[in-house]
């Protein structure tokens, strides 16, 4: 948590002080550009834009839900991430999914920043 946190108050110049009593309030919009700057996703080679439904903090992770709406069939999933890479060289992403009630993952590195799932 300590590395999303580090990237955001950099980028935006805010002090989130996240999990903390002084947690910056109504900091979603923040969360929301910086993934939509980072992360984007292509439907069956089509590009597509994701609502950002919210975040849940777990210890030391943050997890991000999101949701793309109006999908009527889908071949083809492609992911490019590179959340905190910039600062963060050695930071891994782990994408997990659930489409057509099967549930798959994809872990996105520095190196590795875009992978392709199908179904």
């Amino acid at each position: 948590m300590d590395d999303i946190e580090t990237a955001l108050n950099k980028k935006y110049h805010i002090n989130l002080q996240l999990t903390s009593e002084k947690e910056l309030k109504n900091n979603d919009p923040y969360f929301e550009n910086y993934l939509k700057e980072k992360v984007h996703l292509k439907i069956n080679d089509i590009p597509r834009e994701f609502n950002y439904l919210g975040k849940e903090y777990d210890g030391d992770l943050v997890y991000f839900y999101l949701e793309i709406e109006d999908v009527n069939d889908i071949n083809t999933l492609e992911v490019i991430n590179t959340l905190l890479t910039n600062h963060f060289p050695n930071q891994k992403n782990l994408l997990k999914t659930k489409i057509y009630n099967k549930h798959q993952s994809l872990l996105l590195t520095a190196k590795k920043t875009s992978s392709l799932l199908k179904f």
